[in-house]
């Protein structure tokens, strides 16, 4: 458990979420949990989790409504910690395309969301993940720890680096069904999982504490 003030985490509610699970997660870890969408008490946490259930176009058209993209975009400004879950994280990315139609994402990295190729769709279950070496996600967790997923879209490729020696680049995290996914990314102040870690039992306890400690 974190030592010191429990750090204060707000789940943004914007309707398209399982925001109950990830309070009760958050609250394990011991942070102080509120679910709101209060601007100024979204802006002021120290944490910012953003979940994500459901269509891409219907979670961004959600979150623009509560002014969660104006939001997220000024935390990340000010390097405020920021983390995404399902597609909470799908829709950092610049695009979704579901049924043949694009929207527009936060375009806080390049890439599309697109349908998962694989002998059953969704990927709904328990899998592993590949995590670069380094990782602070997922410190202190065995190679074979086992995440759940229910998502039918994922990001295929990883396009974004940094030509600065100063700045770390991103970390990514893959995982395997059908084909390859990105599966988490750690990038600055801006964290993600495709996996749901509020449903993911102890490895997910453990990773959302490690996500804790770096606030």
């Amino acid at each position: 458990m974190p030592t010191g003030p429990a750090k204060k985490v707000v789940v943004f509610d914007y309707g398209f979420g399982n925001v109950r699970s990830a309070e009760r997660a958050l609250a394990r870890t011991g942070a102080d949990v509120e679910i709101t969408r209060d601007y100024d008490r979204a802006m002021n946490a120290d944490g910012l989790l953003v979940p994500g259930v459901g269509a891409f176009a219907a979670c961004m058209k959600g979150l623009k409504e509560a002014r969660g993209d104006w939001i997220i975009g000024r935390r990340l400004a000010g390097g405020r910690p920021v983390m995404g879950i399902c597609v909470g994280m799908q829709i950092l990315f610049a695009r979704g395309i579901e049924h043949g139609v694009e929207t527009e994402g936060m375009d806080e990295w390049p890439g599309s969301v697109e349908p998962l190729k694989a002998p059953v769709v969704p990927h709904m279950g328990w899998n592993t993940v590949e995590a670069p070496e380094g990782s602070e996600l997922f410190a202190g967790l065995e190679s074979d720890a086992r995440f759940y997923f229910v998502h039918s879209y994922a990001v295929h490729e990883w396009s974004l680096e940094t030509a600065n020696p100063a700045l770390r680049a991103p970390r990514v995290t893959w995982s395997t069904h059908g084909e390859k996914f990105v599966a988490a990314v750690e990038n600055g102040a801006l964290w993600a999982t495709q996996f749901h870690p509020e449903k993911s039992g102890d490895a997910g306890a453990q990773l959302l504490t490690n996500w804790i400690g770096t606030l």
